[in-house]
């Protein structure tokens, strides 16, 4: 796998990075405290490309495409269940050298930057969780998707076909589908990203191997400052899963936003930057006030 083309959103910050067992795609941006971005199924690094930059003023800022995912070529597509996923994001933190004060999840994203709190060795000292998908579907379709992904998975046709048919209008309906209303030039780079066959299949895969019950079953254990931000108007994960979430851990907060949906970084960026540096901001001020004190 190649780095994105030259017209990708920041791919002048693209890199190609073997770890095992993926070739990664990332991103790297700013000096400072590192921040890691984790993007949802079926998206990839550009779903950060309007709050990347400004981030990056203050952080050192790393995001990546899962793996089989935009640029990231997957070694394997049996390890797209969220515990071995988690394992190998940490994997590549680690040798990127990366100790991250902040993670930010988008969607499935919010579930991996959990995971990940629980098992890397320097957890992060906060959360951020962006309409987080944080629980299974209910009823018919909590074993229909899941079972219909994985008959599509062994097909080996499934990600031509499927990617042949992502034309303008069905992308459209797709992403209105979830509640989202983002620009022209993200359109593009959704019906781009699902043109190509590997980000078909590699999404169909995590669907199929996709389980959040042990995940939510430890959220109480998961002592992380962490900010459920979610769109008002998410039609993909309502509101209630994140303040569900929320009242399960100890330490989270729910702050909702008005009149957007599902791809809140995308729709409105300058609100998610604006909820995002106060959160930060808040623990920075703590911190300083606590060395002020034990001096």
């Amino acid at each position: 796998m190649t780095k994105p083309p030259p017209d990708w959103p920041h791919a002048e910050m693209s890199q190609i990075l073997q770890v095992m067992p993926h070739r990664w795609h990332v991103q790297i941006m700013g000096e400072g405290p590192d921040l890691l971005l984790i993007h949802g199924a079926g998206a990839s690094t550009h779903s950060w490309r309007h709050v990347i930059g400004p981030l990056s003023k203050q952080f050192r800022v790393t995001a990546f495409d899962l793996p089989g995912q935009g640029y990231t070529r997957a070694g394997t597509r049996s390890r797209c269940s969220l515990p071995l996923m988690s394992e190998d994001i940490a994997a590549l933190v680690l040798a990127l050298g990366l100790e991250p004060k902040v993670i930010i999840g988008h969607s499935a994203g919010a579930a991996l930057a959990l995971s990940l709190s629980r098992i890397l060795p320097t957890p992060p000292r906060q959360i951020i969780a962006i309409n987080g998908a944080l629980e299974n579907f209910k009823g018919a379709t909590g074993w229909l998707f899941p079972f219909l992904a994985k008959l599509l998975v062994f097909n080996p046709l499934t990600g031509l076909l499927l990617s042949r048919g992502a034309s303008d209008a069905k992308i459209r309906q797709l992403l209105s589908s979830t509640g989202a209303k983002i620009d022209e030039d993200g359109i593009m780079l959704y019906q781009r990203l699902m043109s190509q066959r590997s980000h078909i299949e590699a999404t169909l895969a995590m669907m199929a191997q996709w389980s959040l019950e042990e995940l939510t079953r430890n959220l109480p254990d998961i002592p992380t400052q962490t900010l459920f931000l979610h769109g008002a108007k998410d039609l993909a994960v309502a509101p209630d899963v994140a303040r569900r979430a929320a009242q399960a851990m100890p330490n989270a907060t729910l702050q909702i936003l008005e009149r957007v949906g599902h791809l809140a970084q995308e729709e409105a960026p300058d609100q998610v930057i604006e909820a995002i540096l106060a959160f930060t901001d808040q623990m920075a001020e703590t911190e300083q006030a606590a060395q002020r004190t034990a001096r």
